[in-house]
């Protein structure tokens, strides 16, 4: 069963113990990493669990060698994105490589991505539209609560989510080229 949470502010500081711990274990094959999905916008509702962005270069065996040996957990099958209607569903732009929390410890997602892929540049311009966006942030939120309360198979929660996400990444392009918003900053 999906449970959809308050927002914790101690959400922040978990996020900044486990980016600690992949700094340390990447150097500078981490060019960013950020803290992305619902825990990382104030006030926004989510499961919990943490979910982190780590930029890099390349999607190189060197970085997953240096998370898996950090002890985190690689989820080979979990190695693209759902392509956002009208993208172009060019590989390159999807592709991630994704790891769970090491045994024992909280639940987390980190999603590693390529510098400048499209895929990159959504986690960041959807949580810093939300945080500009409250009251979409709140129809957000509630659109979670409801599928979390009356999906029947609870494993289709992200597949039935994300065409929501994909309207408000469209909202977000548009907010982006408004206000100048760039995913290098």
């Amino acid at each position: 069963m999906i449970q959809i949470h308050r927002y914790n502010p101690a959400w922040r500081e978990e996020f900044a113990q486990i980016a600690a711990k992949l700094r340390t274990a990447l150097g500078d094959l981490a060019m960013r990493v950020d803290h992305i999905g619902s825990t990382s916008v104030p006030n926004l509702a989510a499961k919990d669990v943490i979910d982190i962005q780590v930029t890099v270069a390349e999607l190189s065996p060197d970085v997953s060698r240096a998370i898996v040996a950090a002890g985190f957990t690689a989820r080979p099958n979990f190695n693209r994105d759902h392509v956002p209607p009208g993208c172009a569903d060019n590989a390159a732009d999807w592709t991630k490589l994704l790891f769970n929390e090491p045994p024992g410890e909280r639940r987390m997602n980190i999603h590693v991505r390529r510098a400048g892929a499209a895929n990159q540049r959504y986690a960041v311009l959807f949580r810093d539209y939300l945080i500009s966006n409250p009251q979409s942030a709140a129809a957000y939120a509630e659109l979670k609560r409801r599928l979390a309360e009356n999906l029947a198979d609870p494993a289709t929660y992200p597949d039935v989510k994300d065409p929501a996400v994909d309207l408000i990444f469209l909202a977000a392009e548009a907010w982006a080229k408004t206000t100048g918003w760039r995913a290098d900053r």
